[in-house]
Formats: C-alpha cells, sequence, structure tokens
C-alpha cells in the first residue's frame, strides 16, 4: 500500500531525482529520506500558516524555524484539461498538469536545487484527507525573464492504495515551489529559514471518479418479429478499497436502440439496477437492430455505454 497523505508526509510523488534535490542529499539519501527532508520543509511552512503539520521528517530544526516565503505566484491551473479524471480498480493512472509560473528576478528557476510540482488534495487544505503527486517534478520552460510554462504528470496507483472509495468526487488543485539555495537537509548545519517556499492551494480541479463498466445481453437471437426480447445486464464500478469491481446499485440507467445501418441510438426506456447492479426489462421485437445500456454517470462515478448487442428479427 502507497502511504497516503493522512498516515504520512507526502506519497512516492515525493521522491526526487537527483538533479532537483541539493546534491549531498542526492549522493547519500534514498528516496525515502528524500520525502522526510523535503516534508519538513512543507510541515514548518504549514506550522507558520496555520496548516497540518505533516508528518515523517527526521530532519531537526528549531520549532519556531521556518522557510522564507519564495518570490514566486502560480496562476493557468489546468488539470487533465479540466476532463474528469477517471480511475480503476488497479492500474496506473497518470494524470497531465500545466501552470503558469511568476517569479521575481531573485528567483532561478535554472538552478538544480529549485523545483516546484502542482498536486491534487482531497477535503480542505488546512487538514486533507488525501494527496495526491506525480512521480516527477514539473518541467518549467521560461517565456519571460520572470514567466515560465510548467508541466507534468499526477500519478494515481489505485492498486497500491493511493485512492479509497471515499476519495471519489471533488478535489482541489495547489501547486508549490522550494528553492533549497544550497541548503544540504540531511548535513547538520542546515538553516532551513535559508530555503524559499511558496504554495498556493484552492485552484480548481476535475472530479476523482471510479472507473465503470456496463454489459448488455438481448436474447433470444434470432427472434421473431412481435415477440418479447428480454435484454438484461450489469453495472459495476472501481472498488478502490478491495481493488476490484462492484455492482453499483439504485442506478438510473437508460435501454436504447439502433436500427441496421442507423448511427444514432434512440432511448426506449429508464430502469433502475438492483442492488448488486443487474439490469433486466424485456421490450418487443420490431426490426433488426442494436439494444445497449446507457449510463450517464455521477459525480463520484464515470459514464458508460455498453457495447450494443445486435438482435436480428425474423
Amino acid at each position: 500500500m502507497r502511504i497516503r497523505a493522512t498516515v504520512a508526509a507526502v506519497s512516492g510523488a515525493l521522491v526526487l531525482s537527483a538533479f532537483a534535490v541539493p546534491a549531498a542529499q542526492a549522493a547519500g539519501s534514498d528516496a525515502g529520506s528524500y520525502r522526510s527532508d523535503i516534508a519538513k520543509i512543507r510541515e514548518a511552512a504549514h506550522a507558520a500558516s496555520g496548516k497540518a503539520a505533516l508528518s515523517g521528517s527526521t530532519v531537526a530544526t528549531p520549532a519556531d524555524a521556518e522557510p522564507y516565503a519564495l518570490n514566486v505566484t502560480f496562476s493557468n491551473i489546468k488539470v487533465h484539461s479540466s476532463k474528469p479524471i477517471v480511475v480503476g480498480a488497479a492500474a496506473h493512472v497518470s494524470v497531465p498538469v500545466t501552470y503558469t509560473l511568476t517569479h521575481g528576478a531573485d528567483v532561478d528557476i535554472t538552478a538544480a536545487d529549485f523545483w516546484t510540482d502542482l498536486y491534487l488534495y482531497k477535503g480542505s487544505s488546512a487538514e486533507p484527507a488525501n494527496m495526491i503527486f506525480g512521480n516527477d517534478l514539473a518541467t518549467c520552460t521560461a517565456t519571460s525573464t520572470t514567466v515560465a510554462a510548467c508541466k507534468g504528470t499526477l500519478d494515481i496507483y489505485p492498486g497500491e492504495g493511493d485512492l479509497s472509495n471515499t476519495d471519489a468526487g471533488a478535489w482541489k488543485a495547489g501547486v508549490e515551489a522550494v528553492a533549497w539555495n544550497g541548503q544540504d537537509p540531511t548535513s547538520s548545519t542546515f538553516d532551513v529559514t535559508k530555503v524559499g517556499y511558496a504554495d498556493k492551494d484552492g485552484f480548481a480541479s476535475p472530479n476523482v471518479t471510479r472507473l465503470s463498466k456496463l454489459t448488455v445481453n438481448a436474447a433470444p437471437e434470432p427472434v421473431k418479429k412481435g415477440k418479447t426480447i428480454t435484454v438484461t445486464g450489469k453495472l459495476t464500478r472501481a472498488n478502490w478499497d478491495a481493488n476490484n469491481y462492484t455492482g453499483y446499485s439504485t442506478q438510473p440507467v437508460k435501454l436504447q436502440f439502433r436500427k441496421k445501418n442507423a448511427t444514432t441510438y434512440t432511448t426506449v426506456k429508464t430502469i433502475k439496477t438492483t442492488s448488486n447492479g443487474s439490469l433486466k426489462t424485456t421490450v418487443k421485437a420490431t426490426v433488426d437492430g442494436y439494444f445497449r445500456y446507457s449510463f450517464a454517470g455521477t459525480p463520484t462515478t464515470a459514464p458508460i455505454n455498453a457495447t450494443g448487442d445486435y438482435v436480428d428479427v425474423k
């Protein structure tokens, strides 16, 4: 199980590559200590701002020490091109993100120990229920002497515990930047007050939704004109707690029909799923064509259309 924000400082996304952390740290630390060292900067900054402190750091600093406010702001936040983030039961999902970073002339974003990334959080920014980061830092390309276009990814591993079912739905985005300024957090002379930190949250993010699946079977096939066709199916969705797919109960689902050689479906009727997500209804056979079920989705679950099942009417 990957580390969730509710029980540790950050997820594996804050594992920094060697070029993105102070050289001494990169040479002598493992991935776990990268997370701990960086969490200390966030913890100190959040404590000063009244946000919940993030645990997990092994770097000792004075209780009242904090990084200085880095002269950096963020704008034009885009997560997954504003489309819902659909996550299945187990497979890794990589989500593209972009934003604009504006900085003062005193901030060198090309420095080897300057880094920035975008993250998502569930609940309040002061006490997030969960957070999502990327496996790598964002990369920024200067568009002027004080503005840069940044892009990166968020990486979600539901099969490793990144999400629980209660995480489905609304999230917010935040962006942060750190200027280490040559400070080595593994050194006894480390001075957090010489590290710059900027963090802005509350940006809009698309919902994180559970992947849905939908089946259909129309029988008998073939069937005589005017006879009854029974259409069955099942609506399931990703269960992030169990890493499988379970039935989605009491959801309205449309039964739709498309005539042979036609291009569009029309709705025949709407029925609801049973307690285990099953569907069953009957219609009269009229002409050759395809039956499918169609689910419009909810704020927590992605929409889905079943693949049409062809019925030959004699």
